[in-house]
């Protein structure tokens, strides 16, 4: 990864911050800021990303904050690759940390349709070209130009139930009702060049690449940035009551380069025409292209955030992943089979304003054992003195 790829367009032209594995004094983790005369710790200002959101205006605090340089930008990029990592200097790690890590599915049209297809061919890959083309025969209209819970979307839902094809997820895709499910435990996501894990006993997966929001207890999104929600289409496809097996499992959620606060250079109505570019590399060289067009999203990251919150409180915050419009349908291995990840399937999610996630995909099973849970992690606090900074 270079500083080039790595950064938004605008490079750093917005409020970057992420967080870090510190290795100054006690090694551990450091909410920092990513500038243009390098990386810089924050801790000794706020200990937790958690906290940090929850000001006013987190963009004004972080430009107001001094810090403490930790290396260049170069340096932490060529430390963050999981494969070569010294661990006694310093790395990026995902930008989040106390807030619950949340998705919404089902929120563009194009997925939603390969979310039936799943269901109907039961998880197996080798029926899902045939099963595509009789969905779309039946269906017959373009469900993106359809409102959620809108009386024409009732007047759709009607009629596809007559023709026998309802499916759990048309109900949550233009529905009153978003999906909203929880992605991965707290403090578990993987950042910037660490790696992604697939299940071992999955044959038919894929990346999906998303603008995740930073929402703070009060509702409040406070900044974007990119997330990875690796998927295991075979065994979600078997049965919806799999989506836990399916979703949450060892490094199946990336999130970063970094989270970009809202400031007079990016807010809201940039996430919502933000368009996320993927690129999978693999080893035996097989390329794929994705887009990810926020405009075409079905509903408003506002009424997501709201869905969310619901009758639930987060008082330590969230990060929402807002769903995907790719959903790969090009083969890789054999003709109808459709797309699914290799290991060491290097892959790329950029935007324009949110700048590149890398990761490399390995098993879930092998990857770097999830250790560092909120017992390790206040139990850091504590040892480096900055509890009091992180309330």
């Amino acid at each position: 990864m270079s500083p080039h790829a790595f950064l938004p367009e605008d490079l750093y032209a917005g409020t970057l911050v992420t967080r870090i594995w510190s290795t100054a004094g006690i090694p551990g983790p450091s909410v920092a800021a990513i500038r243009a005369d390098g990386v810089y710790d924050l801790s000794r200002h706020v200990a937790t990303m958690s906290t940090l959101l929850e000001a006013e205006q987190p963009a004004s605090l972080v430009q107001g904050y001094a810090g403490q340089r930790v290396g260049s930008l170069e340096e932490l990029l060529a430390n963050s690759t999981e494969a070569s990592r010294d661990p006694h200097k310093p790395f990026f790690l995902s930008p989040c940390d106390l807030q619950v890590i949340k998705a919404a599915g089902v929120t563009f049209a194009t997925s939603m349709i390969e979310r039936v297809i799943e269901e109907k061919a039961g998880g197996d890959a080798s029926r899902a070209q045939a099963i595509r083309a009789q969905v779309l025969a039946q269906i017959g209209t373009d469900l993106s130009a359809i409102k959620p819970g809108s009386p024409q979307a009732q007047q759709l839902k009607n009629a596809l139930q007559a023709q026998g094809i309802w499916s759990q997820y048309l109900e949550v895709g233009i529905g009153k009702d978003a999906e909203v499910f929880t992605k991965a435990p707290v403090l578990s996501s993987v950042g910037a060049g660490s790696d992604v894990g697939i299940r071992s006993d999955s044959h038919w997966n894929n990346p999906e690449p998303e603008v995740v929001l930073a929402v703070n207890s009060r509702g409040v999104i406070q900044g974007a940035a990119l997330g990875n929600d690796v998927n295991l289409r075979d065994i979600e496809g078997r049965s919806a009551l799999l989506l836990g097996k399916a979703k949450d499992n060892n490094a199946s959620c990336a999130i970063g380069p970094f989270i970009r606060l809202f400031d007079d250079t990016f807010n809201l109505d940039h996430v919502r025409r933000e368009v996320v570019h993927l690129q999978v590399t693999g080893e035996d060289g097989f390329v794929m292209f994705g887009v990810n067009s926020m405009d075409q999203i079905s509903r408003d990251p506002l009424e997501l955030v709201a869905q969310t919150m619901g009758a639930h409180q987060y008082p330590d915050g969230f990060m929402l992943f807002m769903g995907t419009l790719f959903a790969p349908t090009q083969d890789r291995d054999q003709a109808g089979a459709g797309f699914t990840h290799h290991l060491g399937d290097a892959v790329r999610i950029r935007s324009q304003h949110l700048g590149a996630l890398h990761n490399r995909v390995s098993h879930s099973e092998t990857v770097t054992p999830w250790q560092f849970g909120l017992r390790a992690f206040f139990n850091n606090l504590a040892a480096r003195g900055l509890l009091d900074k992180a309330v």
